[in-house]
């Protein structure tokens, strides 16, 4: 077997092994795991709480006793399943949490087997110490502008069109799985914090730190999911392009970009519930009257003017002053397209 240390990224970058597996359990797996890896657990998640409580209420040589035959068990399993088609010049590599004895175990049968076996010395820890050094104990080398503007000026879908003509994109939207604002959830939900930020890591490597990368301004938070200071710090430094459009024109686009929402009347009505603190209670069943009516654009218009701009303004008026202002007309295709077309060509 070959012991692997990562020392960066770039390590992970030039692996050359055919396929990275995760032998955690499958929960863990979903937390985070390296990008790119696959989970083939040597004990299931009731066979890993089975076996620790058994460590530390009964006895460790019991606990390693049962885990070595469950290990075996599942191991078996993978030989015959998903691995049973690798030819022998296949190469693996293999971690679990800590580099001990649940990738320990899997790697000296794969080694037995007779494949090149990579172990990940340190485990998924050792990768999770790179993520926390990166994103939170030092500064990020890229050059971003910031794309703000009120609830309803196609922040998003402006990203979309500079990402489409060459322009360098972070979409932290898309990566938190979430539309960043309280009727912004997506019915997939939201990936841990962990693996949000693997992912932003895994965004920030493909991107050319001289060149110039577009991020939508946002909270410190994009649903229940936290910006890492490294990444917040240099948002809060960052020059701003402010994108202004009328009211109507912003309701308009809501509706198209919230249509999910519109065709589920109890998840609507649920977050307008949420909104009760932050309003009268004449406010929140004339909202609540609209959505029953179907009056999208009424609601949009009443949400944008009532609840999200003041709550807008409070931060921009905190916020240093934007580098230019965009007053579009209108948010149709056409009127972004134009728009990226002109930000990419002045400030790339």
């Amino acid at each position: 077997m070959t012991p692997l240390t990562l020392t960066s990224f770039s390590d992970l970058a030039a692996l050359t092994v055919d396929t990275i597996i995760d032998v955690r359990a499958p929960a863990e797996f979903a937390e985070d795991h390296l990008p790119g890896a696959v989970n083939l657990p040597v004990l299931s998640d009731s066979e890993r709480a089975e076996v620790g409580t058994i460590y530390t209420q009964n006895s460790p040589f019991t606990a390693r006793k049962i885990g070595a035959a469950l290990v075996a068990r599942n191991t078996a399993r993978h030989l015959q399943g998903p691995l049973a088609d690798k030819s022998g010049d296949w190469q693996p590599l293999i971690y679990c949490w800590r580099g001990g004895q649940r990738s320990g175990s899997f790697a000296t049968i794969l080694d037995q087997v007779g494949w090149r076996v990579n172990l990940l010395k340190g485990g998924y820890r050792s990768y999770r110490r790179l993520v926390v050094a990166t994103l939170y104990d030092t500064m990020l080398p890229h050059r971003i502008t910031l794309i703000g503007g009120g609830t309803g000026t196609a922040k998003t879908r402006l990203l979309d069109h500079l990402h489409s003509i060459g322009a360098q994109v972070l979409d932290l939207e898309g990566l938190a799985q979430h539309r960043g604002s309280l009727f912004g959830a997506r019915p997939e939900g939201q990936p841990a914090q962990k693996m949000f930020e693997t992912r932003l890591i895994t965004a920030l490597g493909a991107l050319n730190p001289a060149r110039m990368t577009f991020v939508e301004a946002e909270s410190s938070k994009i649903g229940a999911r936290i910006i890492p200071p490294a990444l917040w710090s240099m948002m809060g430094a960052a020059p701003r392009v402010e994108i202004a459009a009328p009211l109507s024109a912003r309701a308009k686009f809501l509706c198209r970009a919230y249509e999910d929402l519109t065709e589920d009347h109890a998840l609507l009505s649920a977050q307008i519930e949420k909104l009760r603190p932050f309003h009268s209670a004449e406010q929140i069943e004339s909202w609540q009257h609209q959505a029953m009516a179907g009056n999208w654009r009424q609601l949009a218009e009443g949400l944008i003017a009532r609840h999200y701009d003041p709550t807008y303004q409070k931060s921009a008026a905190r916020a240093a002053a934007p580098l230019r202002r965009l007053a579009l007309q209108d948010l149709s295709e056409s009127s972004l397209a134009a728009t990226a077309e002109r930000l990419c060509a002045e400030l790339t």
